[in-house]
Parts: C-alpha cells; structure tokens; sequence
C-alpha cells in the first residue's frame, strides 16, 4: 500500500526545488534513462530518517560541486510503485533498497550508493562521495 500523498509531498518538494525532475511512471523511467546522454542523477527517494537526515540533503549538499550531472531526476519508494520498480531494473545488479543514488552515464548506470552506504553517515559525508562520482563521470 503507498504512502499517502500529503506525508510524502514535502520529502518530495526537497529535490524538485532544486531542479529534480519526478518520474511517476514505468514509461517516464524508459523514456528518461536508457536514452539519456551526459550524466543523470536518479535518487530513489524515501520517507525513512536516512533519507530525510542525511540523503536527501547530502545529495543538495553535492549539487553545490563544480561538477554536476546534466539531468536530475527521482522516484519515490514507497509510492510511486511501478516508476521505482522500473528504475530499479537500471540499477541491476544491485537489490533494491531506498533511499539510494544512481548515476548514469549515456544511459549505463556508472555508480551506485546503497542505503547500508547512507545509514549511519552525515550528509557531508554523502556529498563527498558524490561529489567524488561527479568528478570521476561528469
């Protein structure tokens, strides 16, 4: 059963402020990643306290970085059903877990932070190691 909207609306708005485009839709997943060119950023976003502690704000934190994915784009966990479970087949070979952070480059998935990577971390330490991935693929 998903969460209902008005809990997830606000953990929603943190990455859509800053530019992150929601994918709602097994056919917006297609037609967003496979495809992409340059680098895209997918955050499978989540109402847990790592998400809302240090994840969503560690992945804010990065995007202040010289170096940037070109695209920006989330899923949400937990409600956006069938739009994460398409995302997710992107991200093989890794299981599913939420929140996580995928990057894409050309549409080839090229880095992957798993929740264990974001439980028990400050989002400094988040930003940083994307941040790392930005420099390394974008």
């Amino acid at each position: 059963m998903p969460y209902p909207e008005y809990i997830c609306a606000p953990m929603r708005q943190e990455l859509t402020a800053v530019g992150f485009e929601e994918l709602k839709s097994p056919e917006a997943v297609d037609q967003a990643i496979p495809n992409s060119q340059g680098t895209t950023l997918l955050v499978l976003n989540s109402v847990c306290g790592c998400a809302a502690g240090t994840a969503r704000p560690g992945v804010k934190l990065a995007l202040n970085h010289g170096k940037k994915p070109s695209k920006l784009l989330t899923v949400f966990a937990g409600q956006d059903l069938e739009a994460t479970a398409q995302a997710r087949k992107y991200t093989v070979p890794y299981p599913p877990s939420s929140p996580s952070i995928a990057l894409f480059k050309d549409g080839k998935l090229v880095h992957f932070i798993e929740r264990h990577h974001i439980e028990g971390r400050s989002a400094e330490m988040i930003a940083e190691h994307l941040q790392q991935a930005f420099e390394e693929f974008c």
